[in-house]
């Protein structure tokens, strides 16, 4: 007889997301930009978010611990006003990696509400990026050695999208593979 598996790690993060006006707001800025040459891997706007705190492979007998510690974090949080505004790329203009979105309003309190985030995660001893946080919403990626139009973002700048509410931090679970999704493992309100 064959031992049961053990538990798999989650691969689990902290998000917010933004309101399905300013989704559909930046898609639509986005449309022109879809078809261009050299342009990224499109990830569709249901799935997309600003990742506050990506943790990684978090062991299945610590997700009590963290959904835990996170109310605390989130608590002392205020209510958010943010807006989609310009955009960028991660990499270099020849060897461009990520197309983003950026983000203005309540940066302030969004940074100290990620490193809160941060703070609740290192005291259950999981690993976290020593990286400033710079809130951004990933857009596409490009695939690493294929020609990339680095230039593409900047026909972004001028983009400020509609202010929108933070209503919720989420706890939430990616699954990886040809049809990616996030479930979710835990919310929060803010505010």
């Amino acid at each position: 007889m064959t031992a049961p598996a053990a538990p798999r790690p989650r691969r689990l993060f902290f998000a917010v997301t933004p309101s399905p006006a300013a989704r559909a707001d930046l898609d639509l800025a986005l449309a022109p930009l879809r078809e261009a040459p050299g342009g990224p891997r499109w990830t569709s706007p249901a799935r997309w978010h600003l990742t506050l705190l990506f943790l990684g492979q978090v062991p299945p007998d610590a997700v009590d611990d963290l959904v835990a510690a996170a109310g605390p974090a989130v608590a002392p949080t205020p209510p958010l006003t943010l807006r989609l505004a310009g955009g960028g790329r991660f990499g270099s203009r020849r060897r461009p990696q990520i197309c983003w979105a950026g983000v203005s309003g309540d940066g302030d309190a969004l940074t100290a509400l990620a490193a809160r985030l941060a703070t609740a995660a290192r005291g259950l001893h999981l690993p976290v990026e020593e990286r400033p946080f710079r809130a951004h919403l990933t857009l596409g990626r490009w695939r690493p050695g294929r020609p990339g139009d680095g230039d593409l973002p900047e026909r972004l700048a001028g983009y400020q999208g509609p202010d929108w509410p933070v209503t919720e931090v989420e706890l939430l679970e990616s699954h990886l593979g040809p049809e990616p999704r996030y479930d979710r493992v835990a919310a929060w309100p803010v505010g």
